[in-house]
């Protein structure tokens, strides 16, 4: 158990914590969520004794064990990675390294041998003896494959690093285990593994995320940081969303009555509680549901963005013709024969084990680079926006963005720029910042103002989510949902795609596969392949 006692924590005038109090105990995953810059990695690191509090305390469970994902890629350059994942267990390689050195000595001596078989009780105590092929099996489980295993940390690429770091927090079964942003630069399969492992997880788990499918898939409460408090809600990520935005019309919605919007939120509760019957901690989670009252559900204080795109026509039933593209970059296939039709109204995601592929398809599609061998054609009546996955170029200026943004506007009135600013939430001085100082959420934000404004029938993303906030996902994936036009798109954001998509095109090294069925569906349909 990890309790914390009147923390306050303040910036200047900047307060991030108020007299916080807040338990968190074993056979429960908390989903730490709030607001960009609301305090969510600092909360951890304070937990993990990486920040000191100003006043207040945290408090352990004498014995417990507490891990968490390290975020420094180039801290175990030096070592092997099965080294390194199982240092995670600080005392189990204390005790390995002490053992192996002893029995490395020339002039092993009788108090090196009373020390060695003390060493071997812990050892064993420690459950020594499985740890290399329990670190293993999690790097497997993780996509870092046994050739990898005795290879130092610095030969790795970054984005396995990440994964090495992760089994490390994982291994040797902690008490406590705290995990910031942990499905960052994994695939589905590794996404899908550490799920389960989570799901299966028998201690306390807090995590940091912006993926709501996996705080949807492995919590079993939410802790919300809002108001410089952080308060504790029953159930995953999904059920704290809808039952807050219930919350906050029974208080907008004056004219009608109280006690129905408390019906509705009554009825909610219970069909929810219901639904979570296959969840880990299924039956203490059901009673806790069930006791639950209208009036301890509050709206958040967060603000959402207000993401519509409106097309300025629509489009005809010919949209878009693909025909043999092959494309090459920096001696790299990236396409090859790449043949497809997308049809009015279609909402496409596109899919592959090589990211740049996808890239480098809407790059051509959107009349950046050349195809080497191919054709494509729009028709006559579509008008495309564009979301590139690198968008810094953009931004190389110092514009306010009301100037910035009016670059791309046929109407010129500052007033009507700033509606556009205004629905991403830069109003007043904040739409008078310079595009140049941006944070990488602020940019995405701009470019997705510049959509709206584009009214546009046809709408490619490459990757819209990354450096949002979770406000701003969901406002984005709304937006998707609503837009009456022909999408197509790329992400990393399983939620997103699972309710966008109607079509999923996987570009593979011989050509494309094309799956008519949602992303669910899809990666159903590819399982079973594999497996066959």
């Amino acid at each position: 158990m990890i309790q914390v006692s009147d923390l306050t924590l303040r910036y200047g005038s900047r307060v991030l914590f108020e007299d916080v109090n807040i338990k968190f105990t074993p056979g429960n995953c908390y989903g730490i969520i709030g607001a960009n810059g609301a305090g969510k990695s600092t909360f951890l690191k304070i937990l993990s004794g990486d920040i000191p509090t100003q006043s207040g305390d945290v408090h352990i469970t004498p014995g417990e064990r507490l891990a968490v994902l390290k975020q420094n890629h180039f801290e175990y350059n030096e070592f092997p990675v099965i080294d390194t994942v199982i240092m995670g267990h600080k005392k189990l390689y204390e005790v390995m390294k002490e053992r192996d050195a002893l029995y490395a000595k020339e002039d092993f001596t009788d108090e090196d041998g009373v020390r060695s078989g003390e060493l071997e009780g812990e050892f064993a105590d420690l459950n020594g003896y499985e740890a290399e092929a329990e670190a293993g099996s999690l790097l497997n489980g993780l996509g870092v494959t046994d050739a990898l295993h005795t290879k130092k940390m610095a030969d790795l690429e970054d984005t396995l690093k990440v994964r090495v770091l992760l089994a490390q927090a994982l291994f040797g079964n902690p008490d406590i285990l705290l995990l910031d942003e942990p499905t960052n630069h994994l695939d589905v399969a590794s996404i899908t593994w550490l799920e389960n492992f989570l799901y299966e997880f028998e201690n306390t788990v807090l995590v940091v995320s912006h993926d709501r499918h996996f705080l949807n898939k492995v919590c079993t409460h939410v802790a919300d940081i809002d108001r410089a408090q952080i308060k504790l809600f029953v159930g995953n990520y999904d059920f704290w969303y809808k039952s807050s935005q219930l919350a906050l019309a029974q208080i907008q919605d004056r004219n009608k009555k109280k006690e129905d919007k408390a019906k509705e939120l009554k009825e909610f509760i219970a069909r929810f509680s219901s639904n979570a019957s296959k969840a880990r901690q299924a039956t203490a989670r059901k009673k806790q549901l069930e006791k639950l009252n209208v009036e301890d559900i509050k709206p958040s204080s967060r603000k959402y963005p207000y993401i519509i795109f409106q097309p300025n026509r629509e489009a005809g039933n010919e949209l878009l013709y693909v025909e043999g593209l092959s494309k090459t970059v920096d001696g790299e296939q990236m396409l090859k024969d790449v043949t497809f039709r997308i049809h009015k109204g279609e909402k496409v995601t596109f899919t592959s084990s090589n990211g740049h592929a996808i890239t480098t398809l809407f790059q051509i599609l959107a009349g950046e680079i050349e195809p080497d061998a191919g054709e494509f054609k729009w028709g006559v009546t579509t008008s495309q926006a564009y979301f590139p996955k690198d968008h810094e170029s953009y931004f190389d200026c110092k514009l306010n963005l009301v100037d910035w943004l009016r670059q791309y506007s046929e109407e010129q009135d500052a007033s009507y720029i700033r509606g556009f600013l205004g629905r991403m939430l830069f109003s007043g001085d904040e739409a008078m910042k310079t595009a140049g100082v941006l944070s990488g959420g602020e940019k995405v934000r701009c470019m997705l103002s510049r959509m709206m404004m584009s009214g546009a029938n046809v709408l490619m993303f490459d990757e819209p989510t990354n450096h949002l906030d979770l406000e701003s996902i969901t406002a984005l994936n709304d937006g998707m949902i609503k837009f009456p036009g022909t999408v197509l798109f790329t992400s990393h954001d399983h939620e997103l795609t699972q309710t966008v998509a109607d079509r999923v095109i996987e570009i593979r090294e011989e050509g494309i596969e094309d799956y008519v069925t949602t992303y669910d569906e899809y990666l159903e349909r590819r399982e079973s392949e594999t497996v066959g």
